[in-house]
């Protein structure tokens, strides 16, 4: 390459490096240092600031705070659990049972609802399952139930709910390694007496490991910082740890408390996402690739 070519590269790769960097930088980055300074500063009776690990104190203190964040863990790994296993048949089909022709088209009808704002698609499931619903009108019509049934409001509906705004994060990964996975490991398999449970068991899901977890750590941290769908379908007592940050800044003008809250929901969510990996022994190098 000679140094006419090496400059254009530099300065080919400076172009369209700055607008990410800055991007990155300006919105991201700077906002999270603002935010972890703030997490450490207090107010005394004189109004004045100073260094402080009373608003990290009071997560621990306070049993409303850390019960709630229990709670929305192991919600959200509950979901994300239900995800795997909708998402795992519905990967293995699409790959290796649908056509060639028609693996395209079923892609486009995972796809098409989340070209959708997630507000609609949430306000889509409000109109569904409300006691004026489409759902409790056809029941009322059929005489199956003679007074409206209450289906908002409920852990099972938010449940419902963060399935069905999370399940493409979980399809693509594993699709995208699916993908690779020789067929005729399977037919070998089932030549030599292998049940489908043992395929699934011994083959399948630890190929597609990788994708696995690649989409239940993105499905993971989606569900836990999820906001609009825990409080439009699970209501007031959804109990969900991203409403107490929001509480925290928006209602109670707390800013240094509730970037105290959003940095403890990043540690704490990544110290589960290490501790699943160091259980299934998966490397993080290889999750993410």
């Amino acid at each position: 390459m000679t140094k006419s070519e090496k400059i254009k590269v530099r300065w080919g790769f400076i172009i369209f490096f700055t607008p990410v960097f800055l991007w990155l930088f300006l919105l991201i980055v700077l906002p999270q240092i603002e935010l972890l300074r703030m997490s450490f500063l207090g107010t005394d009776f004189h109004g004045k600031s100073g260094f402080t690990l009373e608003n990290y104190g009071s997560f621990f203190t306070e049993p409303i705070y850390w019960l709630t964040f229990a709670r929305t863990a192991l919600y959200s790994i509950l979901v994300t659990f239900i995800v795997l296993i909708i998402a795992l048949p519905v990967a293995f089909y699409i790959t290796k049972l649908a056509k060639i022709k028609y693996q395209g088209f079923l892609m486009v009808l995972i796809l098409i609802p989340f070209w959708v704002n997630e507000l609609i698609r949430i306000y889509g499931w409000i109109i569904l399952l409300r006691e004026s619903g489409v759902i409790n009108y056809f029941l009322l019509k059929l005489h199956i139930l003679k007074h409206p049934l209450e289906m908002m409001y409920h852990d099972a509906t938010m449940i419902l709910g963060l399935v069905y705004t999370s399940m493409l994060f979980m399809i693509v990964p594993i699709i995208g390694v699916m993908e690779s996975l020789d067929d005729a490991l399977i037919e070998a398999a089932n030549d030599l007496g292998a049940g489908k449970v043992a395929v699934w068991r011994k083959i399948i899901i630890p190929y597609c490991m990788p994708g696995i977890m690649s989409g239940s750590i993105i499905v993971f941290m989606l569900v836990l910082g999820s906001f609009l769908t825990p409080k439009l379908l699970g209501g007031k007592n959804a109990m969900w740890f991203t409403e107490q940050i929001y509480n925290s800044i928006i209602i109670y003008f707390n800013w240094n408390q509730g970037a105290a809250f959003g940095f403890l929901l990043l540690f704490l969510s990544s110290l589960i996402i290490f501790i699943v990996l160091k259980l299934t022994k998966q490397e993080l190098s290889k999750v993410i690739k």
